[in-house]
């Protein structure tokens, strides 16, 4: 039904826009572009004409005469973070050099509606493809349609049936960090997981699990923190007052960093007593006391990697999606030791 009415009648263009707002096409690709040389009255003309004929912001950019807009979206957490920076960089490095501009949504939560509402950002901007930075908890069949109509890579492991994946291999991860402790000679390893409904910390808690169940050894109960210093520093506290805790795995470097200070604090040394593995291998994490074992994630060689494959999906939509997975790396440093005698 949809097509017929597309075929019987018109999707209104720029120049109907410059036509209702008295103005020229150009000015209508300056305001929907976001440039600042616009005057204020002639911005509210143009956009009014835009909300009254229905225009959506996106045939802007691909309107105009080279029909690109060379600009790239990336969906992303307002919550900083040091790796989410690195990613960020890596996907502006990457598409710089290709000659595109990037235009970044965030959002503050992982609810559908959310990524629902910075994905429509995006394609009102006009971008041709999109990173989604974020884990698609649940999908929706607006997602699903607006990944349909965008060219789009995830780069944490989670799809919907349009989209590519670029992705480290979050389980590998775990058995690198649980194999590294084992082999020092400790009797299990604990863990303190990331949130579950992130796709990533439930690899990583699978990881853990299967490396010990396939040594035959105990699986103590998980604890979930939420990624930040203060869920780390909250479990660490349980930790440290278990005796037979010796060595923890945790499922990101800044939750390692305050389980550390629990540690301390309940008079346990790292690693004398226990010794701690984290995973991203962030900048701190070299200079943290004792610096920090931790497994390595290529971060911004992971955005830059998303960008390949979203032009690759841009230059050829019908292109079958391929994921790339790629393998992490354990960096050995002072966290990590024998269990005490």
């Amino acid at each position: 039904m949809g097509r017929q009415k597309a075929a019987t009648k018109r999707p209104p263009g720029m120049t109907d826009v410059a036509k209702a707002a008295g103005v020229s096409a150009q000015t209508v690709s300056r305001v929907l572009s976001g440039h600042p040389n616009v005057q204020d009255k002639t911005r509210v003309k143009v956009l009014a004409a835009v909300e009254q004929l229905g225009y959506r912001r996106n045939n802007a950019a691909r309107a105009l005469s080279s029909g690109r807009s060379r600009t790239l979206g990336v969906v992303t957490l307002q919550a900083p973070s040091s790796s989410r920076g690195l990613v960020l960089s890596g996907i502006e490095s990457a598409a710089r050099s290709a000659g595109y501009a990037v235009n970044t949504a965030t959002t503050a939560s992982l609810d559908t509606s959310a990524i629902e509402a910075a994905l429509s950002q995006l394609a009102d901007e006009g971008v041709e493809g999109v990173v989604l930075a974020v884990p698609l908890i649940h999908t929706s069949h607006r997602i699903e349609q607006l990944t349909r109509s965008l060219p789009t890579v995830t780069i944490d492991g989670s799809r919907t049936p349009a989209t590519e994946i670029v992705a480290v291999d979050q389980a590998l991860a775990a058995r690198l960090a649980t194999r590294h402790l084992l082999d020092l000679g400790h009797d299990t390893v604990w863990h303190v997981a990331g949130p579950q409904e992130w796709l990533e910390a439930a690899n990583r808690l699978d990881g853990w699990r299967g490396t010990l169940e396939a040594a035959g050894r105990a699986v103590p109960p998980p604890l979930e923190g939420d990624w930040s210093p203060a869920s780390g520093y909250r479990n660490g506290l349980i930790l440290g007052r278990i005796p037979d805790v010796t060595a923890v795995f945790v499922a990101g470097d800044e939750m390692a960093f305050g389980v550390i200070k629990a540690l301390y604090e309940l008079g346990r040394r790292v690693p004398e007593d226990i010794s701690v593995v984290g995973v991203d291998n962030i900048e701190l994490a070299e200079f943290c006391r004792p610096p920090l074992t931790t497994v390595a994630q290529p971060f911004a060689e992971m955005g830059a990697l998303a960008v390949t494959h979203l032009l690759r999906s841009i230059a050829d939509p019908a292109a079958v999606p391929e994921p790339e997975i790629v393998e992490p790396h354990l960096v050995i440093r002072a966290s990590t030791a024998g269990p005490p005698s």
